[in-house]
């Protein structure tokens, strides 16, 4: 009898520290859930201007992260109450959710990896049709004026690529001419005609305008932060298999002590 007590009590404490250890994963699930959906609202909302201009961007992108982070938030609400009530079945479903969302941050992770060198030369390409239809659609205008303006750059290598389309404002505008996105201090005062070859008369300290491309520095972005973002989802990957594991632990154990009961 005091042995069937000790074990009872053994398995009330590894159920109660489970069911802890259980719930703070349920809560930081629920915050990657949060952080996935403000990201696919941020890139619908905001981002698109820049990542269109890839010629590997899908509109679809922005809405499967939306519905990614949103079923992530419901399953993580719906893991808390199956942690709280202590259902081994429903434990058991959600162990099996959090492996198929093991299964795809890693398989997200690993793409990320091995298309990273697509993804810049897809951005290259981008570049180079929005710079060539910049008159003609408003679309990659106004995204192009918006990399521009918010990475403080010109052209996609440099602010010359624009001298090579004289007629990028619709007409012959004035000789070597960049748009006023380029600007530094983007005004109507800002001189961005007859502006000097790279490397002749002016040094680019001197010059109105942005002189890095574009391309640069999205390429400088991606080898400094694809690496991080690749191993934090590959990482946070296999939390959730810890998760997973811990969550069929805990329906183990909750099984065995009705065993312990009725026996």
């Amino acid at each position: 009898m005091a042995g069937q007590m000790g074990s009872a009590m053994q398995s009330s404490a590894a159920i109660g520290c489970m069911k802890t250890l259980l719930m703070v994963f349920n809560f930081v699930f629920w915050l990657s859930g949060i952080a996935i959906l403000a990201l696919g609202i941020w890139m619908k909302v905001q981002l698109y201007i820049y990542v269109e201009l890839t010629t590997m961007y899908y509109a679809e992108g922005p809405y499967v992260l939306i519905g990614i982070g949103a079923a992530i938030v419901l399953v993580g609400s719906l893991g808390c109450l199956c942690t709280v009530k202590g259902k081994s079945f429903l434990l058991y479903l959600y162990a099996a959710f959090l492996v198929i969302v093991f299964v795809v941050e890693l398989s997200v992770g690993i793409a990320g990896f091995v298309y990273r060198s697509k993804l810049e030369e897809g951005f290259k390409k981008g570049l180079d049709e929005a710079m060539d239809n910049y008159h003609d659609d408003e679309q990659k205008r106004d995204a192009m004026d918006g990399l521009q303006e918010g990475l403080e750059c010109c052209g996609r290598q440099s602010y010359s690529d624009w001298f090579s389309r004289p007629t990028w404002n619709g007409e012959h505008t004035a000789p070597q001419s960049v748009p006023k996105s380029c600007c530094i201090h983007v005004s109507p005062e800002c001189d961005n005609t007859n502006l000097p070859t790279p490397g002749t008369e002016e040094t680019n300290s001197t010059l109105p305008v942005w002189t890095e491309g574009c391309h640069s520095k999205v390429a400088s972005f991606m080898e400094k932060n694809f690496g991080i973002i690749g191993g934090v989802a590959i990482g946070f990957a296999f939390l959730q298999l810890f998760g997973a594991l811990l969550a069929c632990g805990l329906a183990k154990n909750i099984n065995k002590a009705s065993y312990e009961q009725v026996a």
